[in-house]
């Protein structure tokens, strides 16, 4: 066994560990890999040289991206693959992306990030899945077996880039990058090799097996999909020659379409009850608050990092600390405070706020740590570096609401869904992030490097969405029929 539960929870945990590591190891340099300057100095060496708006846009989109691919994930899983070759399959093509990377070369660098996003999606959901195979539905562990396993995600989203940004200082990028690479060819031959002996039977069986026609169906939306995508990259190139930009605004027009298609088919689904549809009408409204959330929480790699740069003393006597590092101070927070959280909500019990409620928490949250930012970036207008400590603050409060908002809004996923519809519900829930994130990248291309203007723009964006949330309170609640 592993901690009191199955041995086959070990194999997944290092397997997420693993993958966790190399994704928010690279995504901690990712930022300030684009801003860096193509003819800078080793180490870290060049970089693309873009400026930050163009960067963090950039940012924002393969973040969506990362949390769009899930949806054809996990469809491939249960009507194709099954979750255990999925997963496989998914951590071997993350593996490639961060190998192509660590290649100096600008295409590789663009592949790789497409490669990782397209592992992402066929890993991401269904280890996840896998993890609820090894328990019956109402076993007692299964909710404490889930927790150690995201405690396996903080602690690879902790150790992540305290590596890679050492590596970074003292090596250069791509051996940064190299190092992602490493940790995901660890953690594939880990879940090969533990897979035989721990996993047995679980992930090989195909949920619901898709008919040759339905095959068709959706390689003929995916080809017409990739077509379209090319062909106005294309369009573009002719007419206004072609800048990465423009990818960004074309990419987000497809991102911003398939949640609307999604939600419109669910509606749509025929013997739905009048509660089931109300329900629906309550988790539309989740939706776009999560929305809103992670619009701003995100930044935490993009704007904040940059920040972090440019504008923040870093120094403690003769050291400087590498700015990715500073990515490792939320999951330390989330590792310290989550089991508080679920202390207090089990204290509670049916005290415990409503899960509405907890949104509108959340959204004022996240809209106050934009907003104190704005005290030192009028600070670093007049050229001066700002104490670290305002960062620390701010990945303190946007912890508390995270912890208001995210745990809370995976298990209301579940609760608020309509029969045989769970899986869809939490596809929609990751969906939300990837609006958020597009959303944010367009609106940061178009304000620019004005940081004033970031922090007020997206602070005072969530708090007016945390006012409208605390009036709509009780009308959720109702909507939500029964559900907390």
């Amino acid at each position: 066994t592993f901690f009191g539960h199955p041995a086959g929870l070990s194999t997944l945990f290092f397997t997420e560990f693993w993958e966790r590591f190399s994704y928010y190891g690279m995504r901690a340099l990712l930022v300030l890999y684009l801003v860096a300057p193509p003819n800078g100095a080793t180490p870290p060496g060049p970089g693309l040289g873009l400026d930050t708006a163009t960067a963090s846009a950039i940012y924002g989109t393969y973040v969506a991206l990362v949390y769009l691919f899930p949806l054809l994930g996990g469809w491939i899983a249960d009507r194709m693959w099954g979750f255990r070759r999925a997963v496989l399959v998914g951590g071997i093509v993350i593996a490639c992306g961060h190998y192509s990377m660590a290649v100096p070369m600008e295409l590789t660098f663009w592949l790789g990030l497409l490669l990782i996003a397209l592992g992402t999606g066929l890993l991401k959901p269904n280890i996840s899945a896998m993890v609820g195979e090894l328990y019956h539905d109402h076993d007692a562990k299964r909710d404490a077996g889930f927790s150690v396993f995201y405690m396996g995600i903080n602690l690879g989203a902790f150790v992540a880039p305290i590596v890679t940004g050492a590596l970074m200082d003292n090596f250069g990028w791509h051996y940064a990058f190299g190092a992602a690479a490493i940790g995901m060819t660890i953690g594939v031959i880990q879940y090969v090799l533990g897979g035989r002996k721990t996993l047995a039977g679980i992930g090989l069986t195909v949920p619901n097996p898709a008919s040759p026609r339905e095959k068709r169906n959706v390689f003929a939306i995916l080809g017409g999909s990739v077509g379209a995508i090319i062909l106005l990259a294309l369009i573009d190139a002719w007419l206004f020659g072609f800048e990465i930009s423009d990818m960004v605004d074309i990419l987000a027009i497809f991102i911003l379409l398939v949640p609307i298609v999604y939600f419109v088919r669910m509606f749509r689904t025929p013997g739905m009850s009048k509660e089931q549809t109300s329900r629906l009408h309550a988790f539309l409204g989740l939706f776009i608050g999560a929305a809103i959330f992670w619009m701003i929480y995100d930044q935490a790699g993009s704007t904040l990092s940059v920040f972090a740069e440019e504008s923040t003393d870093l120094t403690m006597g003769d050291f400087t600390i590498p700015v990715p590092w500073l990515q490792s101070i939320n999951p330390i927070f989330i590792i310290i405070f989550a089991p508080i959280f679920a202390a207090i909500w089990s204290r509670l019990g049916e005290r415990a706020p409503s899960t509405p409620l907890k949104f509108a928490w959340a959204l004022l949250g996240i809209g106050i740590s934009f907003l104190v930012m704005i005290i030192p970036a009028l600070d670093a207008e007049t050229g001066a570096q700002v104490a670290v400590w305002w960062l620390v603050g701010v990945y303190l409060i946007q912890t508390w609401a995270e912890l208001l908002l995210s745990p809370i809004g995976l298990s209301a996923s579940t609760r608020l869904a309509p029969p045989g519809m769970e899986g869809q519900m939490l596809a929609l829930w990751f969906l939300a992030v990837s609006v958020g994130d597009t959303i944010g990248a367009q609106i940061l291309a178009r304000i620019g490097n004005d940081y004033v203007r970031v922090f007020t723009t997206f602070g005072l964006m969530a708090v007016g969405a945390a006012v409208i949330a605390f009036l709509f309170v009780p009308r959720l609640k109702r909507m939500m029929a029964g559900v907390h």
